[in-house]
């Protein structure tokens, strides 16, 4: 393998990938607007913004991160010898892009990929290849600046769906990392398990919001329609339920009706979606639910109106998530277990959010075994562009971890490198008897563990008893022994008895 860059140069080049995205943002906007139909505020707000925090982060981070680390302890192992962790790029990585962030995620695991040193080939989405196109000009517009060593670090491939097959057939890569739905995300896990490719599989999500009898409801309620319409629905950590518990559930849907009677239609990234997403409220009316605004108005091409369905069937395509737009089901609950068992009964999670006023400790014990890698307590969708977190998908929702600390050591390898000092020598043979029991002694040291409290105050009146008896069982022979013979005995044999 080759040496890789000196990290100093990838941080320079990231600071001018950094700038270049701050100066060109109006124009990523725009193309992001066109292609995907995201308006330019929510582009400039949920991609641009996000990729330049993560920038920030790595820059002030991505040192610490990746420079060697000492590795100290390890007992008789650790005596004379000195070791290190080193992190090396892994290789070659093939980015396969999304479309519903076209600039946020595939601009995060471009940094991510270069600053660890990795030689990078891209695969733009087909539905944002002008938008990823001028994304990736930046780049290597970047890397071709005074960071000359980086020149060639960033390849681009066509953006159509074929190319994403020809190049993870025919090329060579040491990682894949992907983002999109369960079922492309298992055809490429198939191919990378046959070429014994490592891979970062961010699916899509089906997650629940689940608003608690105490929690404000009114403020669930904006938070959940926030989650739901932000990109118009096109999330994969945006809730796809709301689990309400019946105490809540006036206020809940008071607020919620309120907010879809005064929506605007949305903008989706083709008519396919919109449909798909419209058949599924649609579906779940026809089933026995009941559309909050009473009635479902048609989609129009690729817009539709937010829809949210009260008491959608369980059983259903909309309750599972199976949809990618701005559709909610809402589902009452009477116990907090009922909750939890129709947000398992999913099986696909990467965000859930918990609304309540007393996020106690085993409310928090029992989120955090739900399934997501991230968890909400009175909010939705924000927090997660935090830079520093960490997305990691479970089961249907994909494996590997993207993003934060975690995502970028999942692009190295570890290194362990060790110095032995030359006053250390190992024995050729077995050595001495001797040796060998000091060294049985030493493994088996403390021979006795310390009594515990109770069975140390059962140790001192066990004491305290033991001492009692023996003195009373002196002074009986004491007494015995100064008792006179009986007669045929002498007094010598019984002061010897």
């Amino acid at each position: 393998m080759e040496t890789p860059t000196p990290l100093d140069v990838r941080l320079a080049w990231l600071r001018r990938f950094r700038d270049a995205v701050r100066v060109h943002h109006p124009e990523l906007c725009a193309l992001a607007s066109e292609e995907v139909g995201k308006p330019r505020f929510e582009a400039m707000v949920a991609d641009i913004l996000p990729l330049i925090a993560s920038c920030n982060w790595h820059l002030r981070r991505g040192a610490r991160l990746l420079r060697p680390q000492r590795v100290r302890g390890g007992g008789l192992f650790g005596l004379g010898h000195a070791a290190e962790r080193h992190r090396l790029p892994v290789g070659r990585v093939l980015v396969i892009a999304t479309w519903n962030y076209p600039v946020q995620l595939l601009g995060i695991q471009l940094v991510q990929a270069v600053l660890a040193g990795n030689h990078v080939v891209v695969k733009p989405s087909e539905r944002a290849p002008r938008t990823q196109a001028r994304l990736l000009e930046l780049a290597i517009e970047a890397a071709e600046g005074p960071a000359s060593a980086l020149r060639g670090a960033i390849e681009v491939r066509s953006a159509s769906r074929e190319e994403g097959r020809r190049v993870l057939a025919d090329e060579r890569f040491d990682h894949v990392v992907f983002t999109g739905s369960t079922a492309v995300g298992r055809a490429i896990a198939e191919v990378c398990a046959a070429r014994l490719i490592p891979s970062t599989l961010e699916l899509s999500g089906s997650d629940s919001a689940i608003v608690l009898g105490d929690a404000d409801a009114r403020a669930a309620a904006r938070a959940v329609f926030m989650g739901v319409t932000g990109n118009a629905g096109q999330t994969c950590m945006a809730p796809r339920r709301a689990l309400v518990a019946r105490a809540a559930l006036p206020a809940f849907t008071d607020e919620m009706a309120r907010l879809v009677a005064g929506a605007k239609r949305l903008t989706l990234v083709d008519a396919a979606a919109a449909c798909m997403a419209h058949g599924a409220a649609a579906a779940a009316i026809a089933a026995g639910g009941r559309s909050i605004a009473g009635a479902l108005e048609p989609c129009d091409g690729r817009s539709m109106r937010p829809v949210v369905v009260l008491d959608a069937p369980r059983d259903g395509d909309l309750f599972h998530g199976r949809h990618f737009g701005p559709v909610l089901a809402v589902c009452a609950f009477d116990q907090i277990d009922e909750a939890f068992a129709m947000h398992a009964s999913v099986g696909q999670y990467l965000a859930t959010s918990v609304w309540t006023r007393n996020p106690h400790v085993g409310l928090a014990a029992r989120v955090r075994a739900c399934g997501s890698s991230l968890l909400h307590f009175n909010s939705v969708l924000l927090p997660s562009a935090h830079p520093a977190l960490s997305i990691s998908g479970h089961g249907a929702s994909g494996w590997g971890v993207s993003r934060g600390e975690a995502g970028l050591r999942a692009l190295t390898r570890e290194v362990a490198v060790t110095r032995t000092s030359r006053f250390v020598s190992v024995p050729a043979e077995e050595p001495s008897a001797t040796v060998q029991s000091w060294l049985s002694r030493f493994i088996a040291w403390p021979l006795r563990a310390r009594p515990a409290a109770g069975a140390a105050a059962s140790s001192i009146t066990h004491s305290a008893s033991t001492r009692e008896s023996a003195q009373e069982s002196t002074q009986e022979s004491t007494h015995e022994s100064t008792q006179a013979p009986t007669p045929g005995q002498s007094s010598r044999t019984e002061i010897h008895a």
